[in-house]
């Protein structure tokens, strides 16, 4: 197992230099290469990159496969394509996610995977739990008087004064 382990770096030193070189040909903005081995055993390392447009992430994320295909490696899927806002690129030990600034703003994925020394005092550290925002109270209501007892005391005084 340490012998396979100590193989694949050169590997995926030469798969990460090809994601972002294709991210670079399709004139991706924001390229961010993230190593993720002490945090999960899904991946190796992230690759985050944004797209001006729908269309333009899609065809980011199209160039990605299309380079690692003609590189050697083999991606094991692509998620998201069809939406375009954020396409997930699985090539086993690079995860590549191509979004839109909003999406990628919204979910800030950096935060949640980057555990670089460069944050003193944060790394390893749990981040702190999002509180929901407090509820506002509903108004009060002021109680009605019921339609239907109005009519019926009508027509008791009806009844009285026959």
């Amino acid at each position: 197992m340490t012998a396979a382990k100590n193989s694949r770096p050169p590997a995926r030193a030469a798969l990460v230099k090809t994601v972002v070189a294709a991210l670079d040909d399709m004139k991706a903005v924001n390229v961010k290469v993230m190593d993720v081995r002490r945090v999960t055993d899904v991946a190796d390392c992230m690759v985050l990159a944004s797209g001006t447009s729908d269309r333009h992430v899609r065809s980011i994320a199209d160039k990605v496969v299309e380079k690692a295909k003609v590189a050697g490696f083999r991606p094991r899927g692509m998620e998201g394509e069809r939406d375009g806002e954020w396409v997930l690129v699985d090539l086993n030990d690079v995860i590549v996610h191509v979004m839109l600034p909003r999406v990628r703003e919204f979910y800030g994925l950096e935060g949640l995977w980057d555990i670089s020394p460069s944050k003193p005092g944060k790394a390893g550290k749990p981040a702190k739990p999002v509180r929901a925002a407090p509820r506002a109270k509903k108004p009060a209501v002021p109680k009605r008087k019921s339609a239907v007892r109005a009519p019926a005391k009508k027509k008791a005084a009806a009844r009285a004064k026959r």
